[in-house]
């Protein structure tokens, strides 16, 4: 509820904050703003799975129904206050948010085409009624800045990764981020580490992201706990998702969103809720059976009180 009145009062004038185009921040005062769109990823899948898991045990999942109310029209509530403010980019987050919970749900085939088509018949509607849109759809794979530059970012994005080589320019020593490529700090940090770091750099950056979703998946799999397969599956899809769009558009191969890569773009509005969601996957890690096992047949760890050397106590007298 509390994440649902923040992003209510972002669309209140005097109150919410445009950025980018997108009216989805709340100014706190001085350097501080607030993204409730951010938090309401981590609400939808902490909800949803405890509802999920409530209907479960009461075998109520087999009927669509209780399958799709009250999380479709919730998800539905919630996409369109971030259409509001014109973030579509958190709204296709949310939306494979919402299929990854009814995937884990056991939602059939002939559901998940209905829901698709209706998410993609929106989505292109929101796309033809916005020439912004249109222009990010026409800088797909674009190699000149276009007219006026409306491609430049994308297009900087790929000089920035283009100059990286093999193993990059060396930490800090980026030339795009200096004025030449919008955004180097978030939405494009992926574009500088490859130019910082180079190709090397990148695919350890890939290489993370498909250990955290094969151990999301792995959690997810292994758990008799409804609540821990749809939360860690949800948290698994929405970090998964959200990095393949943003690398997709660095790449050229999606158009650009406007969503920061999850754990290493700056912002504290992205970061805690998914700092949030990853420690909730340890937690739940830490609870297998196999884990639990590991854990207690672990050594004990170094202690200051066994580092320090021992002094003998010499008789009262003796010097």
């Amino acid at each position: 509820m509390i994440t649902v009145f923040l992003m209510v009062l972002v669309q209140v004038p005097g109150i919410g904050m445009s950025v980018g185009g997108n009216q989805n921040w709340l100014y706190l005062g001085g350097p501080f703003q607030l993204q409730p769109s951010e938090f309401g990823k981590l609400a939808l899948i902490l909800w949803g799975a405890d509802l999920l898991a409530r209907k479960q045990d009461r075998r109520l999942l087999a009927q669509w129904k209780h399958m799709l109310v009250p999380l479709v029209p919730v998800a539905f509530m919630l996409l369109g206050l971030i259409m509001l403010g014109g973030d579509m980019g958190t709204a296709m987050i949310l939306t494979a948010i919402l299929f990854g919970l009814l995937w884990l749900a056991g939602a059939p085939t002939r559901l998940f085409v209905g829901v698709l088509a209706v998410a993609c018949a929106i989505g292109l509607l929101l796309i033809k009624t916005s020439p912004n849109r249109m222009a990010r759809l026409d800088c797909m794979g674009a190699s000149e800045p276009g007219p006026g530059g409306s491609c430049w970012q994308a297009v900087h994005g790929i000089y920035a990764l283009a100059s990286g080589g093999w193993f990059g320019s060396g930490l800090g020593a980026s030339v795009e981020k200096w004025g030449q490529l919008p955004e180097p700090h978030t939405d494009f940090i992926f574009a500088i580490t490859g130019e910082e770091l180079g190709l090397a750099g990148t695919l350890s950056v890939l290489a993370l992201f498909a250990a955290l979703g094969y151990a999301g998946i792995r959690v997810a799999g292994r758990t008799e706990d409804p609540f821990v397969r749809y939360a860690a599956g949800g948290v698994t899809t929405w970090i998964t998702a959200q990095a393949v769009i943003n690398i997709g558009a660095v790449l050229g191969l999606l158009p650009i969103a406007g969503v920061p890569l999850p754990l290493f773009s700056y912002g504290g509005s992205a970061l805690l809720p998914t700092m949030f969601a990853v420690g909730l996957m340890i937690a739940f890690a830490r609870e297998d059976p196999a884990a639990k096992a590991a854990l207690a047949m672990r050594r004990p760890g170094v202690r200051w009180k066994t580092m320090r050397r021992r002094v003998k106590k010499r008789p009262s007298g003796e010097r």
